[in-house]
This record gives C-alpha cells, structure tokens and sequence, in this order.
C-alpha cells in the first residue's frame, strides 16, 4: 500500500478503541488512554491532527435510530439533472431527516443517480417526508426502496 498512512502499535491500538464506543466514564479519553498503554494527551493529540487533517471528518455520537424511536426508514433513489446535482445534493443533505446522501452513476434502465436515506417515526411519516421532498426540490422521478430485511448494520471496524 504506497501512500497509506503509517500508524505505531500505540496509535492503531488508540484507534482500535476509539472507532467503538466510548467508555462511559467521566474521563473516556483517559480510559483509552490507559488501555492503549498511552497517555491521554497523546490519545487527544491523535484524534485533534486527524481531525485537522481532514483523515477523520468529525468525532460524535451515532445515534441508533430505530432505539431513539426512528422506527422507519427509506432508502430514495432520485434522477437529478447532473448540471443540477450539486443544488441538489446541498438540498438534500441538508434535512435533518436525510442521515446519507450520495451522486452515483446510473446504469442501464435504473436512470436514479441521488440517493438519499430518509428516516421517520412511523411509515406515514416517511411517506410524507418523501412527498414533500419531492415538491420542495421539484424532483419527479423517484423511487422508494423499502427495506425487507437487514443482514448487517454496523460500523466499519479498521483496526
């Protein structure tokens, strides 16, 4: 791997224990720290120069939607103009009820090249969502994907 970034054991062992979740107590950093076999202020020297090296965009919280009471969800695939996807990727990305927003390149007949996952308390709620997205922005060719079942949702894990 040419140009991959080179981590010490310390380091990868830091980044092992952060990319989970958090100790929860009142000093996590410390905590991890102790655990890699560092100290705290290299675990928060790490994680700050990452952080300033646009190698990690943001250090928060995930919240599980469907515990919180986010029990629905869609996945929409919409046709955006490409001279207009940039407008509507911001559009998008900006709701709160949007958590992913993506461009990919359509293939064959599947013409939808923005996708966006909408989240709502009921499936009635979604809908609406749906619809008012799609008056908002003016986008008339869409499709909703349903979800049928989840095999897997989890974090990538890199260390």
């Amino acid at each position: 791997m040419s140009g991959a970034k080179q981590f010490t054991e310390t380091q990868r062992r830091i980044l092992a224990l952060v990319q989970g979740d958090l100790p929860d107590v009142p000093e996590p950093f410390a905590e991890v720290a102790r655990q890699a076999g560092a100290s705290q202020e290299e675990v928060l020297e790490l994680v700050r120069g990452m952080k300033q090296r646009g190698e990690i965009r943001r250090f928060g919280a995930t919240l599980r939607h469907q515990k919180a009471g986010y029990g629905s969800n869609a996945m929409v695939a919409w046709y955006v103009d490409d001279e207009d996807m940039a407008r509507m990727g911001a559009f998008m990305a900006a709701r709160p009820e949007i958590s992913h927003c993506y461009h990919r390149v359509n293939c064959m007949d599947w013409p939808y090249n923005l996708y966006t996952m909408v989240h709502a308390k009921t499936p009635e709620e979604c809908a609406q969502t749906v619809a008012e997205l799609a008056r908002l922005s003016g986008l008339e060719e869409y499709d909703v994907l349903k979800s049928r079942k989840e095999f897997k949702k989890t974090s990538m894990r890199y260390f």
